[in-house]
């Protein structure tokens, strides 16, 4: 089962680009997120021609989720735990496989900045509330996977130049410690799991040559239910999404699981 997470920045921007990574790469469920459109709105038809089934999380113009899928799946809609929350955030799918159900959300975590304002409380509540609904799933005891953008630099190689990012949402020791927390509960970091290697992104800004510097950081991640992680084949970064006509700044993370 090849699962793939994409930050595709505005799918009907980028759909020529999904299309093409649906050919290249047939992974069998993928999770975007900034689809920055309604629902009604997503490019359904394309991509059901591609084979593939589409559930979306829509909002107008920001945010976003969806989770294509070649197989059955059971779909539902946004992050428990604080039902005013209007930002289209999280979508979760039960999807059926030959041997029972490999569960898979789409993840889109809060940029957070700037610091000094509500929306790094509303990053850091979010993350909580993601470890409060983690820990429900992890009782289930199935295969799952928490795929998706969460806008957290892990570890200090996990940047090309992580002082410029010590002062940044993404990089302050509460975000970080945050996505420890989740790690604690007994979850994988699916690429960590294959490699240690630094120098491994999955962002480069679109400004002052990024891509060309590689001046990239990893902030899209996949975490693995141990059950899912026992099933663990491979991970790997498609970078070369990156350099197509006018990309997505982030690239697609793709994680093989042997269902």
């Amino acid at each position: 089962m090849r699962i793939s997470t994409w930050n595709v920045n505005s799918v009907r921007q980028r759909i020529s680009h999904l299309l093409e990574f649906l050919r290249e790469e047939a992974p069998d469920v993928v999770c975007l997120q900034e689809i920055k459109c309604l629902d009604d709105a997503f490019p359904r038809a394309e991509v059901e021609e591609a084979g593939y089934t589409v559930a979306t999380h829509g909002q107008k113009t920001f945010n976003g989720v969806a989770i294509l899928s070649k197989l059955p799946m059971e779909v539902e809609r946004g992050l428990p735990g604080d039902p005013d929350d209007a930002q289209a955030r999280y979508i979760e799918a039960a999807i059926s496989v030959p041997r029972g159900i490999v569960r898979v959300a789409s993840v889109y975590a809060p940029n957070g900045n700037p610091v000094a304002t509500e929306k790094y409380a509303y990053k850091l509540a979010f993350m909580e509330r993601l470890e409060r609904h983690a820990r429900k799933l992890l009782a289930l005891e199935e295969p799952f996977a928490l795929a998706g953008d969460f806008n957290v630099i892990p570890e200090e190689r996990d940047a090309k130049d992580f002082s410029r990012w010590r002062d940044d949402a993404l990089g302050l020791p509460a975000t970080r410690a945050a996505w420890r927390r989740l790690l604690n509960l007994g979850l994988v970091d699916a690429l960590r799991a294959t490699t240690d290697a630094a120098g491994i992104y999955t962002f480069w800004d679109y400004q002052a040559g990024a891509f060309q510097r590689d001046d990239g950081i990893r902030i899209d991640h996949a975490l693995l239910s141990p059950q899912a992680a026992d099933l663990l084949g491979g991970a790997r970064v498609a970078r070369a999404m990156r350099a197509r006509e006018k990309p997505s700044d982030h690239v697609p993370l793709i994680v093989d699981l042997a269902t």
